[in-house]
């Protein structure tokens, strides 16, 4: 049997936006938002990694710059061309262009920490936002007849504590501990380096931030959201509002 037909057609990158701590809970940005954004392997490596690759030529000269939203919105480093304004109206145009015409789904969950009902939910954030997002992701593969597929999620590296951490929460939540009470059969976790320079890792980067904004600051103009908002899966099953877990 060809090992490639028990792989999914999706793979999937995540990233998150603002730390799960709540501890201390930063009144400029309280929120905790996590992207798991969803391509097809066929569309990814034929349309979408192209245009990203085409853009980085296009800009910098070179393929091996890193789409960071942070670095993108403060201008450091390479981004520094970005100070131009003529330069950063084009960059900015046809960075929307590639993100608006890249196919792919984002399943994603923010959560309000100061309405967080811990004794409701005693997880972190993290913990939680990975759970509603993983259940999404499973009625999504049944929709499309490839759940019990095996199926990659890609995650950033942070360090050995923190991914021993989010390792063992993925494994809890997909031998079976979550609301669907249902093993996510084949669900597998990678953790790659950023220096790695993944399209899928960057475009959940880039998603992760504008995703948290549209919660925090719903009223404020959200350029970056406004450009993904129709790739958010709708599925908000899981969502309650009134104890800070959000489905956008």
């Amino acid at each position: 049997m060809d090992s490639r037909s028990a792989d999914s057609e999706y793979i999937f990158y995540a990233d998150e936006s603002g730390d799960h701590s709540l501890r201390s809970i930063d009144p400029a940005y309280p929120v905790f938002s996590l992207s798991l954004c969803g391509f097809k392997k066929t569309t990814y490596c034929s349309r979408i990694v192209p245009r990203f690759q085409a853009l980085k030529f296009r800009y910098f000269g070179h393929d091996a710059i890193i789409l960071h939203e942070h670095d993108i919105r403060k201008q450091n480093g390479a981004f520094r061309i970005l100070t131009d304004r003529v330069v950063r109206e084009s960059f900015l145009d046809d960075l929307s262009d590639c993100l608006t015409n890249a196919r792919f789904k984002i399943f994603s969950t923010v959560i309000y920490k100061p309405d967080l009902k811990l004794d409701l939910f005693p997880e972190n954030p993290y913990a939680i936002s990975l759970r509603i997002s993983l259940q999404h992701v499973c009625g999504f593969l049944k929709r499309n007849g490839q759940f019990g597929k095996r199926t990659y999620f890609i995650f950033e590296k942070r360090g050995t504590k923190e991914d021993g951490e989010l390792e063992l929460e993925f494994r809890r939540i997909v031998s079976g501990q979550n609301d669907l009470s249902l093993p996510l059969d084949r669900f597998e976790i990678v953790f790659c380096d950023k220096k790695a320079n993944s399209t899928g890792m960057q475009i959940a980067d880039l998603t992760a931030r504008p995703i948290g904004l549209s919660v925090f600051r719903k009223n404020q103009t959200n350029r970056a959201f406004e450009l993904i908002r129709g790739k958010l899966h709708r599925g908000r099953r899981y969502s309650r509002p009134n104890q800070g877990i959000i489905v956008p």
